[in-house]
């Protein structure tokens, strides 16, 4: 059995899929992209940063009694709920990764 397509990651965070895949540039262009993947990481956490807020703000307005619907509440919850998950994925992977360097023998 395949696992699921790279396509349903996109749904989870618009843009990222854009962010992550390589864009056809000149050598002069790659030469002056500093920190691509501090870049990449840095957005998605602001990406994650803004789920988050979003969602309290739904949530604080629903409490407040304006005119939010709860199911629009409960989307934008599970939105920054999913996202931080993956930001942690990620992280954990990451620091992994790391770990098993640092133990490699020179």
């Amino acid at each position: 059995m395949m696992s699921a397509p790279i396509d349903s990651g996109v749904r989870i965070v618009p843009g990222l899929l854009e962010r992550v895949q390589p864009k056809p540039t000149d050598a002069s262009v790659a030469a002056d992209d500093e920190g691509g993947f501090a870049s990449l990481v840095q957005d998605f956490v602001q990406t994650v940063n803004t789920a988050q807020h979003d969602s309290a703000a739904m949530q604080e307005a629903l409490l407040t009694g304006q005119p939010v619907e709860l199911h629009d509440v409960m989307i934008e919850a599970e939105k920054a709920g999913v996202t931080m998950d993956l930001l942690l994925e990620i992280r954990n992977r990451l620091v992994t990764a790391y770990n098993d360097i640092m133990r490699m023998p020179l």
